[in-house]
């Protein structure tokens, strides 16, 4: 547990210490939030709502997570080029505690960022009519940085070049994000996307931090957690396998 904790925090102070890394990664949501927030809330209707500000939240607040989450998979690759990571795997600990250590970190900073948006949009319109439920949003939230950490230090693994790995994770990530239902309701969309909408595992992180913000989703919570829940499990025994096998 040791080396767990102490990669752990190596990657809180490295964010920490980063301004324009926290600036960065919640400007774009943030950006999102606003601008398209307000600029289609007098246009977009919802069923039983109405507020696109509010249906949006959520799904900002989840692309925080994820593209912060999914990004720190580049430290391995930055380790691998410094020498860093070559120093941790030959001592005497486990890769799998080195890979656990750094999918928490990842993790963290990733819902630390979720944090920042979800306290911002406190002032544009999301009310708290039941706190006890922003503990449900907060578990989905772990779960999504969970889940892409441990997915972008799987790639990360496999691959040399820092641009490379950039790339191929805005190739992947974007795809993701659009189709998770952040930006409009699942029920509105053709037949044929909303099936590809429900293979994507962030709709159901979308939705469970929907349901913990503001109580309605349209996909039911237990399910939701299943999936996410499983998805985070699943990508972390990839990224430790994967980990397991990397070579300096």
């Amino acid at each position: 547990m040791d080396i767990i904790y102490t990669i752990w925090l190596r990657n809180m102070k490295r964010y920490t210490r980063s301004k324009s890394r926290i600036i960065g990664s919640i400007s774009m949501p943030l950006f999102l939030l606003i601008f398209l927030g307000f600029g289609l809330n007098a246009v977009v209707t919802l069923p039983g709502s109405g507020n696109y500000i509010v249906f949006l939240i959520p799904g900002m607040v989840a692309m925080s997570v994820l593209f912060t989450s999914v990004f720190s998979g580049i430290q391995i690759i930055w380790d691998k080029q410094f020498g860093f990571l070559k120093e941790t795997l030959v001592a005497p600990v486990s890769r799998l505690e080195i890979m656990l250590g750094q999918t928490l970190g990842g993790a963290t900073t990733a819902f630390i960022q979720g944090i920042i948006i979800l306290v911002l949009s406190l002032f544009i319109g999301l009310a708290i009519d039941n706190p006890a439920r922003f503990l449900v949003a907060f578990l989905f939230m772990a779960l999504i940085g969970i889940s892409f950490t441990a997915f972008g230090i799987a790639i990360a693994s496999r691959m040399e070049d820092m641009t490379g790995f950039q790339l191929i994770m805005n190739f992947v990530i974007f795809p993701v994000f659009a189709l998770s239902g952040a930006f409009f309701p699942i029920s509105s969309l053709p037949p044929w996307m909303g099936i590809v909408t429900l293979l994507d595992p962030l709709t159901y992180g979308v939705e469970g931090i929907r349901y913990g913000l503001t109580g309605v989703s349209q996909i039911s919570p237990l399910i939701c957690l299943a999936v996410i829940g499983g998805f985070a499990l699943a990508m972390t025994v990839t990224g430790a396998f994967l980990f397991r096998k990397i070579r300096i």
